[in-house]
């Protein structure tokens, strides 16, 4: 009985000191893979853009009419102006299904001095595109008709980035929802911890097992150990 008794004490020992490992791996891997979807479904500002593949907004206060217009998929690029709380503004490119001015009127005819209502500002979300060349200069030549005159900064091809940035927000494109291998994998080994952690729970965690075997071997050999040397004592 006082064996059993030590071999379930063991075996409890062991179990508690794998579910406490299981414990924390699993912790860590829960954080990391909410840090990783966050930061997939993250969406940035426009001026905090990165990269291309960075979902975006940015919150419309004026708009153009458009200077440019793709005609095979009528996509229209505009001039926006964004405000800041500070009162400081910034002009940027958008592109826009043409099918949905609508949406924008409102805002264009009061950039334009074509009502007095002021209407409230847009929050449009896209993906950044990379400006070419040829949109660049239509953009040089029509800013002009657009920025107020008193503010007019001359744009040209060696300032356009400074001013404009070098990309433009594309409302055309929607989110995309690529899949990603890192997390799945994380969640992965997430669901394999939580498995060997309740395997432990209910005694079917094999490595517990070789453990607490390897305890067994090594107490019934100290044991025999002992049991011998104390048989040579006695012969003397």
């Amino acid at each position: 009985m006082k064996r059993k008794h030590r071999i379930n004490e063991s075996r409890l020992a062991i179990k508690m000191f794998m579910c406490l490992i299981y414990l924390i791996v699993m912790t860590l891997l829960f954080i990391c893979s909410y840090k990783i979807y966050e930061q997939k479904n993250n969406i940035v500002a426009w001026s905090d853009v990165e990269n291309i593949e960075d979902y975006t907004y940015m919150t419309i206060d004026r708009m153009s009419e458009k200077f440019a217009y793709y005609k095979e998929s009528n996509v229209g690029i505009h001039f926006v102006i964004e405000m800041e709380d500070t009162g400081e503004w910034h002009t940027f490119l958008i592109a826009i299904d043409e099918d949905k001015y609508d949406d924008y009127k409102d805002i264009i005819d009061y950039s334009y001095e074509r009502t007095k209502t002021k209407p409230k500002p847009k929050k449009v979300y896209g993906y950044p595109v990379i400006v070419d060349d040829a949109l660049k200069e239509l953009a040089i030549k029509n800013i002009t008709n657009f920025v107020p005159a008193e503010n007019e900064v001359k744009i040209t091809k060696e300032n356009y980035e400074a001013y404009l940035t070098n990309s433009y927000l594309d409302t055309t494109i929607s989110r995309q929802n690529n899949f990603s291998i890192v997390l799945f994998i994380t969640l992965l080994l997430l669901l394999i911890v939580f498995a060997l952690f309740i395997a432990t729970i209910f005694n079917k965690d094999k490595f517990v097992d070789k453990v607490d075997n390897k305890i067994d071997q090594e107490i019934d050999r100290a044991r025999f150990m002992f049991e011998k040397q104390k048989k040579k004592k006695k012969k003397k």
